[in-house]
């Protein structure tokens, strides 16, 4: 039997030894003409635990409405997410990063489970479509990545803020800067409705570089999550997803080396969030590619810096759509030579056509040229060096220095060092170090908005403190932090071995971050040390510790 596009779900709907799966199916709604069509799967992250998800009801119901236009029938289901924002500076952040590969194992299995003929993953927040793409390279069937889009600005005093503002708002009223009523205006104002966090944090840096990935409709996936437009553009990916189950044009033909590479440069480009290398580094490890964390500087190096986006500039995600959006920063990256317009995309074209539609709204300041960049390099550097010999990341686009010399401040959790500096015992120059937050050890790795937004509020810790951890960092970080670093101490990484008041330098040009204790102290330091207990010892956490990866491999569990 052929039915155009039908291959996968035949064995599973034709036939008449199908006629016991087919009555299950009758039986909720679907009609026998509906089950000899493709059958689509539609990935629903929605949840009603945070605005980020609490729209995607309705956009799998217009991305659904695209497929049956288009002749598919599609199949909703649901799986998990885990709001970083709601569970930031809580026991509960643990969960996130672990989300992500659970979120790719639950539609693998729904998928393989249900013989789909195509597949459309829905997210919003951070860990959502990484692991939705995560799962789309398992499965290899004609599928894609929507972004159910950024909440809009919120408004207080005139100006534009977001979340960000909150938990710096956190900080300052900790240190009686504001009073209740001051923190209470800005928790009030910075969540309008609907749609994941504004700024170039985690969430719209994934997104964005999924679009010039390939593997999300450009142009569509980034419209707003309470835009008038989302609707007409969640049906239009509906109906590219059908064009391509009936072109069988699979995630293998969009997700190479070169696309990759490509969604690396607008990470740079863009001043996005260093979550993002976790995230590619998992992805290519799914489709067998071989990405390291040096390929991130290498692309970073010679990539300038152009995007005026938060947290290292004034305008949020709405704006950048407003300007142009993927096709126009992927028009730059194409014509400055920093990016391949040869790859494929979801809809069948090359990048480079894509960007030939690139429309710039007339005198934005969004997205800039790389002819006058903000930096004249990207946003993201690797740091390797006794402290971290497989790696680590930093995201510069919102630090302004480039050294750093000073004593560190050991904290065992991230708990420990929030109160600290809430208790404002820490000084200007001290080097916080913040372990035992990593993938094994959180388990989980932790990010740290809380405590750098503390820091961020603060004028003078800003200007003069550093932070490092073996965790993570929000995309709405800013300030001169380097996470990632590996190995992590749970594992004896040196960063395990560091002691109060120990001097240690961060040298980005020589992309060098060194603890200045000779080889023989620490050599005596590992002698005596013992790793700490599992924190888990039963549960999807004490899975994780089993089976997760390095930071410096993404934090893998495959």
């Amino acid at each position: 039997m052929t039915i155009e596009g039908k291959r996968q779900s035949i064995p599973l709907t034709e036939g008449p030894s199908r006629a016991a799966a087919r009555s299950y199916l009758r039986g909720i709604g679907f009609s026998k003409e509906d089950l000899h069509k493709p059958i689509i799967g539609v990935a629903n992250t929605w949840t009603e635990i945070g605005p980020c998800n609490f729209h995607l009801r309705d956009v799998a119901e217009a991305v659904k409405q695209g497929i049956r236009e288009a002749g598919g029938t599609p199949m909703e289901f649901n799986t998990i997410t885990i709001s970083d924002g709601i569970t930031m500076g809580t026991q509960g952040m643990k969960a996130s990063l672990v989300s992500r590969d659970l979120i790719a194992d639950s539609i693998e299995l729904v998928a393989r489970g249900n013989l789909f003929d195509g597949l459309v993953g829905i997210g919003g927040c951070d860990k959502n479509m990484p692991g939705i793409i995560m799962a789309l390279c398992r499965l290899n069937i004609p599928g894609m990545m929507l972004y159910g889009g950024s909440i809009a600005p919120g408004k207080l005093n005139g100006k534009d803020i977001t979340i960000l503002n909150v938990f710096e708002a956190i900080g300052s009223h900790a240190r009686g800067a504001i009073d209740d009523a001051g923190l209470e205006a800005v928790e009030a104002a910075a969540c309008p409705g609907a749609g994941a966090c504004g700024g170039q944090f985690t969430a719209n840096t994934m997104a964005m570089a999924a679009e010039i990935l390939g593997i999300s409709p450009i142009q569509l996936s980034g419209v707003p999550a309470l835009n008038k437009d989302k609707a007409a553009a969640s049906r239009e990916a509906g109906r590219i997803l059908m064009d391509a189950v009936r072109a069988n044009r699979r995630p293998s033909d969009i997700i190479t080396r070169g696309s990759i590479e490509n969604a690396i440069a607008s990470v740079a480009a863009s001043g996005g969030s260093t979550n993002a290398v976790l995230h590619f580094l998992a992805i290519a490890r799914e489709m067998g590619i071989d990405l390291t964390i040096d390929d991130f500087d290498r692309i970073s190096d010679k990539t300038p810096f152009i995007c005026n986006l938060s947290p290292a500039g004034k305008y949020v995600a709405s704006n950048y759509q407003a300007a142009g959006g993927s096709r126009l920063l992927a028009k730059r990256l194409i014509d400055a030579g920093l990016a391949d317009g040869n790859t494929l995309t979801i809809d069948g074209t090359t990048l480079a056509a894509e960007a030939a539609h690139a429309i710039e709204t007339p005198d934005q300041d969004v997205i800039g040229t790389f002819e006058h960049p903000i930096k004249p390099h990207g946003g993201l550097v690797i740091l390797k060096g006794n402290l971290a010999p497989e790696g680590s990341v930093m995201k510069i686009a919102a630090a302004d220095r480039v050294e750093h010399r000073g004593p560190a401040r050991v904290f065992e959790s991230e708990d420990d060092c929030f109160a600290a500096v809430q208790a404002q015992q820490i000084k200007p120059g001290d080097v916080l170090v913040i372990r035992y937050e990593g993938p094994k050890g959180g388990p989980g790795m932790r990010e740290m908005l809380q405590v750098t937004a503390a820091v961020s509020s603060n004028a003078e810790l800003s200007a003069t403190v550093a932070l490092m951890t073996d965790g993570r960092f929000s995309g709405a970080t800013r300030g001169f932090t380097v996470g990632h670093v590996a190995p992590e101490a749970q594992v004896g990484g040196p960063i395990a071995l560091i002691r109060e008041g120990d001097i240690i330098h961060f040298d980005i040009p020589n992309r060098k971050l060194t603890l200045e204790v000779s080889e023989e102290e620490l050599a005596k330091r590992k002698a005596t040390w013992k790793a700490p207990a599992p924190r888990f010892k039963t549960g999807v956490f004490a899975k994780y510790v089993d089976r997760v990866r390095s930071a410096s491999e993404g934090a893998i569990t495959i």
